[in-house]
């Protein structure tokens, strides 16, 4: 039984960038990579298909907004009291 390979991400954008420049076929690409010529038309069709997202986050990266952080530190007061009140509890 043959173990299932695992790319890493920079890997997958190499070959799709490959594959998008149209130098080669996607057949030779996939041999020199030594991966199915299918999964590399699907690296393609998801770098295409994510590229939008690139230019629609404005170069930011994806992290918790203002308002997320301000919510969260809120519960973790609240946590942190109930924590306090029930630890008391159980000194009694």
């Amino acid at each position: 039984m043959t173990r299932r390979r695992k790319f890493t991400d920079q890997f997958k954008a190499k070959v799709a960038l490959e594959a998008l420049r149209g130098d080669r076929t996607i057949q030779e690409i996939a041999a020199r990579h030594q991966v199915h010529p299918n999964q590399v038309s699907m690296w393609k069709r998801q770098a295409v298909e994510g590229m939008a997202d690139v230019f629609a986050r404005g170069g930011k990266t994806d992290g918790p907004s203002e308002a997320e952080v301000k919510e969260l530190h809120a519960k973790i007061g609240r946590l942190a009291v109930e924590n306090d009140f029930l630890s008391q509890g159980l000194k009694r």
